[in-house]
C-alpha cells in the first residue's frame, strides 16, 4: 500500500497540477483586482449601482481565486498518521466555499437592486466609462474560458466554478452596458430591473455548483467510463473469467483506491492466486492509477459436469428476470448440498428487494433440496 502511494505521487504528475493550478489562479486574482478598481472608480463616478456590484463581484472572484491556491495547496500535502489516504478532499471543500461565495455574490447583489428599484437614482454615464466596461466584458470572457478549461484538463471542481462564475461576471458587464445604451437612447433606468434578474440567474449559478459539490463530498457513484477500463484491464488476464463487486473510493480528483473480485477456475493453487493478483494490481496502478487494497476471489468449478450444468441452469433462471444485471461467486457444494451466489439487481427495478425474493424463490422451486445463500449485490458504477 505504501509504496503504491509514494510511486502515485512522486511521479511529477501531481506537482504539475498543482502548479497549474495556482498559476491559474493567480491569473485570475491579477485580473479580477484590476478590473474591481476600474470598475469601483467608474461606478462611483458615474454613480451606476450596476458596475459598482460588478466591481464587488470581481473582489469576491479574486477571494474564490486565493480560496482555490489555498485548498490546492492543503490538498497536496502528504498523507500522515492522522489521515493516511491524504488530504485531497480539502479540494472539495474550497469548491464548496467558492459556491457560497457566488451565492452570497448573488443574494447580495438582489438585495441591493431590489433597493435601486424602490429608490431609483439617474446615472450619469460617459464614454470612457462606457468603454472601460467593455473591454472588462472581453477580458472576463476570455478568462472565464481559460480558467474553465483548465480547471476541466486538471479536474479541478474549484477552478471550474471559478471559470463559471467569470462567464457569469461578463454577462452582468454586459448587461450594465445593454443597461446605459438603453438610458442614453430612450433616457429610461433599466439597470436596477436588469441587475435583479441577472442576480437571480447568479443564484442560480451558485446553488447548483453548490448541489454538485455537496454530491462530490457525500460520495457519488464509480465513474462508469473508469470503472469500465479497470474491468477490461483485470479480465485482459488470460484466466480471469469475469471482474465484480468494483467498489472505488476517492480521496480528491484523481486519487483513488479501490476494491474488485476475479473469478478464477478452481485449478488454480495459492501461489498461482498470488502471483496473479500482485500482476492485476501493478497494472491496474500503472493504466489507471488506481490503487487497489484488496482483490477478492471467486472460484469456478471447471471439473464437475453435474456442477456446470447446475451453474448454467441457475444462470437461465436468474437472467429470466428483468433488472438482473449479473450473476456471480456461484459456488455449489454436492456434499452438503448448499448453494450460494450473489445477484445484482439494477436500480431501475422500482422494488429491487421484490425482484431478489422472485430470482431466489424460482432459483429453490428449481432445487428444492439446496440450502441457499443468495446475495443482493449492488453495481456501484451502474449507469
Amino acid at each position: 500500500m505504501t509504496e503504491f502511494s509514494e510511486s502515485v505521487t512522486t511521479n511529477g504528475v501531481e506537482i504539475s497540477r498543482e502548479k497549474t493550478i495556482v498559476k491559474t489562479s493567480i491569473i485570475g486574482i491579477v485580473a479580477n483586482v484590476f478590473l474591481a478598481a476600474f470598475k469601483a472608480v467608474i461606478g462611483l463616478m458615474a454613480n451606476s449601482i450596476a458596475i459598482v456590484l460588478d466591481a464587488v463581484n470581481n473582489i469576491s472572484d479574486a477571494g474564490s481565486s486565493l480560496i482555490t491556491i489555498v485548498g490546492t495547496k492543503l490538498a497536496a500535502r502528504e498523507p500522515d498518521k492522522k489521515h493516511p489516504f491524504g488530504y485531497g478532499r480539502i479540494e472539495y471543500l474550497s469548491a464548496m466555499i467558492i459556491s457560497v461565495i457566488v451565492l452570497y455574490a448573488g443574494i447580495t447583489s438582489l438585495v441591493e437592486s431590489v433597493k435601486q428599484i424602490l429608490h431609483p437614482e439617474t446615472p450619469d454615464y460617459n464614454a470612457v466609462s462606457l468603454i472601460i466596461v467593455a473591454v472588462a466584458v472581453v477580458v472576463k470572457i476570455l478568462l472565464g474560458r481559460h480558467v474553465k478549461k483548465i480547471g476541466e484538463k486538471v479536474n479541478s471542481d474549484s477552478l471550474i466554478n471559478s471559470g463559471k462564475d467569470a462567464t457569469l461576471d461578463s454577462v452582468i458587464s454586459a448587461s450594465t452596458l445593454l443597461a446605459a445604451g438603453i438610458f442614453l437612447l430612450f433616457h429610461v433606468s433599466l439597470e436596477a430591473w436588469l441587475g435583479a434578474i441577472i442576480s437571480l440567474v447568479i443564484i442560480k449559478s451558485g446553488i447548483e455548483m453548490l448541489r454538485e459539490t455537496i454530491s462530490q463530498i457525500l460520495g457519488e457513484r464509480n465513474d462508469a467510463e473508469l470503472a469500465r477500463s479497470i474491468r477490461k484491464t483485470v479480465t485482459s488476464f488470460p484466466d480471469v473469467r469475469g471482474a465484480y463487486d468494483l467498489v472505488l473510493n476517492n480521496y480528491g480528483p484523481d486519487t483513488w483506491n479501490g476494491s474488485i473480485h476475479i473469478e478464477v477456475p478452481d485449478t488454480y493453487s495459492a501461489d498461482q492466486l498470488d502471483q496473479l493478483i500482485r500482476e492485476i494490481t501493478m497494472k491496474v496502478l500503472q493504466e489507471h492509477h488506481v490503487i487497489l487494497t484488496a482483490v477478492g476471489v471467486y472460484s469456478i468449478n471447471t471439473r464437475d459436469e453435474e456442477v456446470i450444468a447446475a451453474h448454467k441452469k441457475v444462470r437461465e433462471i436468474v437472467f429470466s428476470h428483468e433488472h438482473v444485471k449479473q450473476l456471480h461467486g456461484f459456488y455449489l457444494l454436492k456434499d452438503q448440498q448448499a448453494m450460494r451466489f450473489d445477484v445484482v439487481i439494477s436500480f431501475d427495478a422500482k422494488d429491487r428487494r421484490a425482484v431478489y425474493e422472485e430470482v431466489v424463490a424460482d432459483v429453490q422451486k428449481a432445487f428444492p433440496d439446496y440450502t441457499l445463500q443468495v446475495a443482493m449485490d449492488t453495481d456501484f458504477s451502474e449507469e
